[in-house]
């Protein structure tokens, strides 16, 4: 079987609940539609954090969000191909995979393009706090152009789209963070994500990011809630 959900930031417990409860086992996937909390501290407690995740017993196949660090930048990731596409994976946890932005799977029988990467609107209080913020947290323009490339490929045309953030026109107004001007808020990867939405043949689509739970039209805001897929 094949589930996803939406932001974890590290905590899975509602993940390992449901995994017991449902009897899963390696042979089983979860989409995690990035905020991992995998690579975020860059020490011990990502090691911790990714142990438990792995003693759960299940496949994770995961999207980068503006919470984790890029997988190609880490020395201890190596890409794999996976189901049609590629993943990268650290030998240590070979149940944790992180999608390669573009790729697209074949998740029983549903061709799925993976695409990573937004903007943190709390990048000046985690900058002021001296916590972690990434400058590679979006797609720069050449990983852009291999996701264009990717579904040019496929004529534009896949079953699913698995993202972090969603196009523009899906972004939602109500969870939008009250205490930040949204007039500085880098909406790059949304009307990016626009682009590719308006000229792509897809069936269904799914995105964390937003902290909600939302549906709309053929998109899935996800947040704790776990789907089948």
């Amino acid at each position: 079987m094949i589930y996803l959900t939406g932001d974890t930031h590290g905590s899975y417990r509602h993940v390992r609940r449901f995994v017991a409860e449902h009897d899963l086992g390696p042979a089983d996937v979860l989409i995690c539609l990035g905020d991992t909390g995998f690579d975020y501290f860059n020490d011990e407690r990502d090691a911790q954090i990714k142990d438990k995740a792995d003693r759960m017993g299940i496949t994770l196949l995961c999207s980068r969000g503006n919470h984790d660090r890029n997988p190609a930048s880490l020395p201890s990731y190596h890409l794999i191909p996976w189901r049609g596409g590629e993943v990268y994976c650290d030998d240590r946890w070979p149940s944790i995979l992180f999608a390669r932005d573009g790729s697209v799977f074949d998740l029983d029988g549903r061709a799925t393009v993976a695409i990573g990467g937004a903007y943190s609107v709390d990048k000046a209080y985690r900058l002021a706090k001296g916590y972690a913020w990434f400058p590679d947290e979006q797609l720069t323009l050449d990983e852009m152009h291999a996701v264009e490339q990717a579904l040019a490929a496929r004529d534009w045309r896949v079953d699913t789209v698995l993202s972090h953030t969603c196009p523009a026109a899906f972004v939602p107004q109500e969870a939008l963070l009250a205490g930040v001007d949204q007039s500085t808020v880098d909406t790059a990867m949304e009307d990016w994500l626009q682009t590719i939405e308006d000229r792509l043949d897809y069936r269904r689509w799914y995105c964390g990011h937003f902290h909600i739970e939302k549906q709309e039209g053929p998109l899935r805001i996800v947040h704790h809630d776990i789907l089948e897929f």
